[in-house]
C-alpha cells in the first residue's frame, strides 16, 4: 500500500550540496516565471494582482513540503480562473475563502482515503472538454483588455457569454495603442522559446511593455490604473460564515477540489516520466489540500499543481521539493520588494500572456483528434462537456459529463453482453459434428457472455423455453461480475423454470457471480447438485435428469 509520507523527507536521506545548488538556481528561475503568470491569473480570477502571489507563497511551500512528489511546483492556475471569478462575483472574497477551506478538507479525506488511484476514472474526453473550455472562457475574458475597450455595464460582467457580447456592443471604443502594446507582448511570447529557453517570454513581455507605455506616453490602461497594488505580507485572516453560505459555496467547493485533484495528479504524472520518477497520488492530495486550506488563511485562491511550472523547475535541475520551497520564498522576497513596480504593467501585457496561456492549456490538438478517431458516444461527451464550460460554467460541465459519460458506458457495457442459445447441428447434415458436444434431448444450452449487471438484465428474461424443455442449462464462465438487478432477473428466471417443471442447471460460475448467489440464498433454491464446474458436467447433469424422469415414468 502507498504511504502517506512526504517525499521531501525521502529524498533527504540522500540530499547533496550540489543538488542543493542545483535545487536553489532552479527554485529562483521558476518564481521569475511565476511571477507574472501569478499576477495574470489573480486579475483574470476577479480579485487584486498580490492574492496570486499570496497563493503561490502560501500554498506553493505548503504543497512542496508535504506533497507527494518529488519536483511539483503548485500556485495559482488557469483552471480556477473562471469558477473563482464567479465565486468573488456571487460571495465576495469571504465566500471564495470559505469554498476554498471546504475545497482543502475535501481534498485532505480523498487522501486519507486513499482516493488518488480513483481520479483515474474520470474519463479523457471530460478532462479534455472542460480543459479546452476554459481555454476558451480565459480567451474571451481576455478580449476587452487586449484591445482597449471601454465598457460600461451595470453589473459586472460573469457569464463567458455576457463578456463575449460585451466586446461586440463596445468594439467602438477600440484603443489601438493597447492594441499595439498587446501584439507586440504576442509576438514576444511566441519568439522567445526560440531565442532562449532559460528566460521567461512572459517576463520580457512585460518590461517591453512597460518601457513602451511610459517611454511613448501611451494612453494604455496599467494595472495601477485599475487596482490598488499592496506589497504587505499575507496575514491569517478566518472569515465570518454562516451554515447557510456553506451549503451556498459547497458545490463549487468540490468542484475546485476535483479540479485541483485532477490537474495535480496529471501534473505528477507528466512529471515522473521526466524525471523517473514515482508520486505518491495520496499524499499529493492531502498535501494540495493543506496548500488550498493555508492559502485560504492567508487570503489567497485556490492553488493546484502547474504542469508548465513544474517542466520549468524540472529542465532547469530541480529535482526535490527544496526546488518549490526556494521558489515560494522567492516570490515573497519580490512581494516586499519589487511589487509597487507591478502597477507599471499594461493590461493588453497581461491579456496576452494570458492569450498563450488559453493557448497552451487548450489542447486544440488532442480535442480534433478526438473528434476524429474516438467512438461517437466519446465524441458527444468530449463536445458536450466543452459547449457547458463555455456556456455555463464549470460545475455543471463536469456534472452533466459525468452522467453522460456513465450512461453511454452502460449502454456500450450493455451491448457488449450477450446471451446467445447453442446452436443445434444434425448429425447428418454436418459431417464435423463429431466435434460437438452432444446436447441431451429436451436441453436448452444458452451462453451468457459480458457482465450481468442492471444494463444488461433484460437479456436473461429474454430467453424462450418450449413446451417440451426439461433442463435449461446456462454457461456463465465469460461472466466476471453480476449485480443486484441481473441477480433479481436470474431468480424471475428460476420462478419461470419452476412453473413449466424445468431444471436450472449453471456452468462455470465465477468466484464473484457465486459469491452473490451464496449471499442471496439462491444456490440453495437451485440445489448445490445444479452448479457444475465445467460444462461437460453441467450436460452429464442434464441428461441425469432426463434419465431419471424417463425412469419415473417406466416404472
Amino acid at each position: 500500500m502507498e504511504k502517506l509520507k512526504p517525499k521531501l523527507f525521502s529524498v533527504m536521506k540522500t540530499y547533496t550540496k550540489e543538488q542543493f545548488v542545483k535545487d536553489v538556481v532552479a527554485g529562483i528561475i521558476v518564481a521569475i516565471i511565476a511571477l507574472p503568470l501569478s499576477i495574470a491569473l489573480a486579475l483574470a480570477s476577479g480579485v487584486t494582482p498580490e492574492i496570486g502571489l499570496y497563493t503561490a507563497i502560501t500554498a506553493g511551500f505548503v504543497i512542496s513540503f508535504l506533497g507527494g512528489s518529488r519536483v511539483q511546483i503548485a500556485g495559482p492556475t488557469a483552471a480556477f480562473a473562471t469558477i473563482v471569478a464567479g465565486i468573488v462575483a456571487k460571495n465576495g472574497m469571504d465566500g471564495l475563502i470559505l469554498a476554498t477551506m471546504i475545497a482543502g478538507i475535501i481534498l485532505i479525506i480523498m487522501g486519507f482515503m486513499r482516493l488518488g488511484s480513483l481520479i483515474k476514472f474520470i474519463p479523457y474526453t471530460i478532462t479534455t472538454g472542460f480543459t479546452s473550455g476554459i481555454a476558451v472562457t480565459i480567451f474571451i475574458g481576455q478580449i476587452k483588455d487586449f484591445l482597449g475597450l471601454t465598457v460600461v455595464t451595470e453589473e459586472p460582467l460573469i457569464e463567458t457569454l455576457d463578456k463575449l457580447k460585451a466586446v461586440f456592443a463596445f468594439i467602438g471604443t477600440i484603443n489601438w495603442q493597447a492594441v499595439l502594446v498587446g501584439v507586440v507582448c504576442m509576438v514576444i511570447l511566441i519568439i522567445m522559446p526560440y531565442i532562449s529557453k532559460r528566460i521567461p517570454g512572459s517576463l520580457v513581455a512585460v518590461i517591453i511593455s512597460i518601457l513602451m507605455v511610459k517611454g511613448l506616453h501611451m494612453d494604455v490602461n496599467t494595472i495601477g490604473d485599475l487596482y490598488t497594488i499592496s506589497n504587505k505580507l499575507p496575514v491569517p485572516h478566518i472569515p465570518q460564515f454562516t451554515f447557510s453560505m456553506v451549503r451556498e459555496v459547497f458545490s463549487d467547493a468540490f468542484t475546485i477540489a476535483i479540479l485541483a485533484a485532477i490537474e495535480s495528479l496529471l501534473s505528477c504524472v507528466v512529471a515522473d516520466s521526466m524525471v523517473n520518477s514515482r508520486h505518491r497520488s495520496n499524499m499529493e492530495l492531502i498535501a494540495q489540500g493543506a496548500g488550498n486550506i493555508t492559502s485560504a488563511l492567508f487570503g489567497g485562491i485556490p492553488a493546484t499543481g502547474a504542469i508548465a511550472r513544474t517542466a520549468a523547475n524540472i529542465k532547469n535541475g530541480g529535482r526535490t521539493p527544496i526546488a518549490g520551497m526556494v521558489h515560494s520564498l522567492t516570490l515573497l522576497l519580490i512581494l516586499v520588494v519589487l511589487m509597487p513596480y507591478a502597477a507599471l504593467i499594461p493590461m493588453p501585457a497581461i491579456a496576452a500572456i494570458l492569450f498563450m496561456v488559453a493557448y497552451n492549456m487548450s489542447e486544440w490538438r488532442h480535442f480534433v483528434s478526438l473528434c476524429k478517431t474516438a467512438p461517437k458516444s466519446d465524441i458527444i461527451v468530449l463536445v458536450l462537456t466543452f459547449v457547458l464550460t463555455v456556456v455555463f460554467d464549470l460545475v455543471v460541465a463536469i456534472e452533466i459529463g459525468m452522467l453522460m459519460a456513465a450512461m453511454l458506458f452502460l449502454k456500450r457495457m450493455s451491448e457488449v453482453t450477450e446471451v446467445e442459445g447453442w446452436k443445434y447441428v444434425d448429425d447428418d447434415d454436418d459431417p464435423d459434428s463429431l466435434s460437438l458436444r452432444q446436447v441431451p434431448a429436451h436441453t436448452l444450452v444458452y451462453e451468457i457472455s459480458g457482465p450481468m449487471f442492471f444494463g444488461a438484465a433484460d437479456k436473461i428474461l429474454q430467453i424462450s423455453l418450449t413446451e417440451d424443455t426439461t433442463c435449461l442449462v446456462l454457461r456463465m464462465r465469460s461472466v466476471n461480475a453480476i449485480d443486484a438487478t441481473a441477480m433479481h432477473a436470474l431468480e424471475q428466471l428460476k420462478e419461470k423454470c419452476d412453473k413449466k417443471n424445468i431444471n436450472l442447471i449453471l456452468s462455470h460460475i465465477n468466484e464473484q457471480p457465486m459469491k452473490i448467489m451464496e449471499k442471496s440464498g439462491f444456490d440453495e433454491k437451485i440445489g448445490k447438485e445444479n452448479f457444475c464446474a465445467h460444462i461437460d458436467d453441467a450436460l452429464a447433469r442434464a441428461e441425469e435428469i432426463n434419465r431419471n424422469a424417463a425412469d419415473k415414468i417406466s416404472g
